[in-house]
This record gives C-alpha cells, structure tokens and sequence, in this order.
C-alpha cells in the first residue's frame, strides 16, 4: 500500500531536519504559504474542536510547514492571552514542544464586529506580511488563505462581504469553510447561501458538518458498501427500528445566547444526527472515492431526503432540563427552548418503508453517549426459543 508505506518513511531536509512523508506530501499546496483564519476565535467550537483539530493537523505534518494561524473575533484580547485560553484544551494532546510551537504560531485581530472593514483590513496588513517574509527569506512566491467561520449564521454575510473586500489572497487561493447551522429555516438558509454566492464561486465555498469527520462515521460507507452479507439484511425485512442518540451530561454552559435562538432540533439533530441518518440508511452511490465522489455522495443523500415525508406534531416530544434559563448569557428567561427532543421519522422507498427512523438528543443528561443503534426484528420463534 502506498499509503502505508509513505507514512512509514522519512526523508532528511538538512542535518537537523526529519520530516515525515505523509499522503499530502506530494501536493502543491503543501509547499506553498498558508494562513489559517479562525473567525470566531474567542468562542466556544473554537477552542473545544477548531484549535484541537488544527493541532492534529500540525502533529502529523499535514499542514505546511511555515503556517500560521490568526484568529479574529470581538472579544478585546491579545495574542498570549488567546494562547492562554486554548492551552487547556491542547494539553495531552500532543508533546508539549510541539504545542508550544503550534501556540507560537496563532495570532489575534479584535474587531468592533465581524463586518468591521477597519480590522479586517489591519489583519490583512499582518498576513500580507507574513507572506513577504516567506518569500524574502524561503523564496515562496504563491500563499493561501483559508477562512473558518465558528461564527453565528447571520453574521456569515457581513463577513464574507469583508473578506472580500480586504482580505483575500493576492496570489493563492481564499477558500471558506463555513459550519452548521445554515441560518434557521429554508429561507434563512437560501439569504445566507445567496449573500455569501454574491462575493465566491462554488468552488471557494466548503459547507461542512464536523459530525462527518468522526472516525465511525467516516468507516460507515467502507463497512456497508464492502461487505456483501451486510446489504442482505440492510433493510426493511430485517430491520425493526433505527435509532441515532446524542446526550451530554451538561448544559449550556456560557453558550446560552447562542443555543437559546436555534435549540436542541437546529444545533444537533437537523444537521449532526441526520447526516449520519443518511450514510447509515442511502443507496450505494456509483462512485465513492476520487474526483466526482463527493457529488456522487450527496446525490444519494438527497434522494433519500426526499423520500422522507414531513414530520408532524404527533411524532415529536419536546422538553427543557430544569434550571436551563439560569445560564446568564441568556436574557429571556421565559424561554421556552427545547433541550431535547425525540422525533420519529419515516422513509417511504422501497428499502426502508415502515421502518421507524428515530433521532434522540438532549442536554444536561445521565451520561455523555452518541450512538447509532439498528435494531433488528427478533428470529422466528425467538420467544418460544430463548
């Protein structure tokens, strides 16, 4: 295996240097200039998952070798309290010179809001820098920028109306990841998608779900559509009921303000759970790897989305954990947002018809669990049998 054997190699730069090959080795991007901008920074996805995932990158020569991380956010902080404030979440997770060296390397720009031209601007002046210098010194000509936005949906298109107008890559590509959740209805959704479609092409646009990138749920197409015995019972002669459950055994905890405008349904169930509800439960597409797969794969996805009818009243419970409204950032304390919920959904085609699809999540709950649970009918005469 190629991959197996690049990974297992190493290749001396210079007396001092060892860098591992790794299956990126070869591409072009990897040799050039990146800069990494969190937008967002300060917030909580950023320090929990955003700078952690960066880390691991870092670990595994998976990024090139001179990146650099700038965050930009509200909060008026500077570069070594951001250091500070991300440090617990990468202790562990790496040698510790080898995080002190990525924290050496994440930079801060505050600004009065996340459209502010004046910030953005400045931020700009720093990674144009940081550019020159690679090239003065290491002879790079062409850097990257790469925009995440850890950032509420209705600020996406202010700051990406900023972004392009300040702070975009004179010579390399801006690419933008924008994360869940697209805004709080359909049409929130296309206002979004449409305001960011006025300032980039599709091909600078990367809408993900970090859901997808769990090791589990990355093996789910390997482990259906490569095992022969299992696309035999894969349906609805032998399937009783599926079941996709998602708890945490804490509560808002500082993220109220968020939570309380989008609720249990929007911040988990609607995106995390039900992509995971469509790899499990999709035909096989004709292609699942190389270029054209991703397409592939989402067409499928669509077509069983559209199998399912819409979900009524009837199949949904709702419910808040005591003492919800108690967290200070949010202001209505009358709120009646859901903490968890049940809802239980159908598929009207020929492999799952009848088959009850049954998404659970919640807050503040007995114990930290995200499952997905395929229950099959019981064997004949199990009853008289056992």
């Amino acid at each position: 295996n190629k991959m197996n054997k690049a990974h297992s190699q190493s290749v001396a730069v210079d007396s001092k240097t060892v860098e591992k090959l790794t299956h990126v080795s070869g591409e072009q991007w990897i040799k050039e200039g990146l800069a990494i901008i969190i937008v967002g920074a300060s917030g909580d996805l950023a320090k929990k998952k955003t700078y952690p995932s960066l880390l691991s990158l870092f670990t595994g020569n998976l990024l090139p070798s001179n990146v650099v991380i700038y965050g930009y956010a509200r909060s008026k902080i500077t570069n070594d309290q951001l250091r500070a404030k991300l440090r617990p979440y990468l202790d562990g997770k790496a040698k510790s010179d080898v995080i002190e060296d990525f924290l050496s390397r994440c930079y801060y720009q505050a600004g009065d809001c996340y459209g502010d031209l004046v910030s953005w601007s400045s931020l700009n002046d720093s990674i144009t820098q940081y550019e020159q210098d690679l090239k003065d010194t290491k002879g790079i000509d062409r850097s990257n920028r790469l925009f995440y936005f850890a950032i509420p949906p209705n600020v996406f298109a202010e700051t990406g109306g900023a972004i392009k107008f300040t702070c975009m890559s004179p010579n390399g590509f801006s690419r933008m990841i924008v994360e869940k959740p697209f805004g709080r209805d359909l049409e929130s959704c296309k206002d979004i998608l449409q305001r960011l479609g006025q300032h980039f092409d599709e091909q600078s646009l990367y809408r993900i779900d970090h859901y997808l990138g769990k090791e589990l749920v990355q093996n789910l197409m390997v482990m259906r559509f490569s095992n022969l015995w299992m696309e035999n019972i894969w349906n609805r002669n032998c399937v009783q009921c599926i079941m996709l459950t998602f708890k945490e055994p804490f509560g808002t905890e500082g993220r109220g303000g968020y939570f309380d405008q989008y609720g249990i349904i929007r911040d988990i169930i609607q995106n995390h759970l039900l992509q995971v509800m469509c790899l499990l439960c999709m035909e096989c597409p004709n292609k699942l790897d190389g270029p054209g797969s991703g397409e592939k794969i989402r067409n499928e996805k669509v077509r069983l989305l559209e199998a399912m009818p819409p979900v009524t009243i009837d199949e949904v419970f709702l419910g808040q954990y005591e003492g919800y409204t108690d967290d200070e950032t949010i202001t209505n304390k009358d709120s009646n947002c859901p903490t968890f919920a049940i809802i239980r959904c159908f598929i009207n085609n020929p492999r799952w018809a009848g088959v009850p699809i049954i998404f659970k999540a919640g807050k503040a709950l007995n114990e930290r669990k995200a499952e997905m649970r395929v229950q099959f009918k019981p064997a004949p005469a199990a009853e008289t049998l056992f």
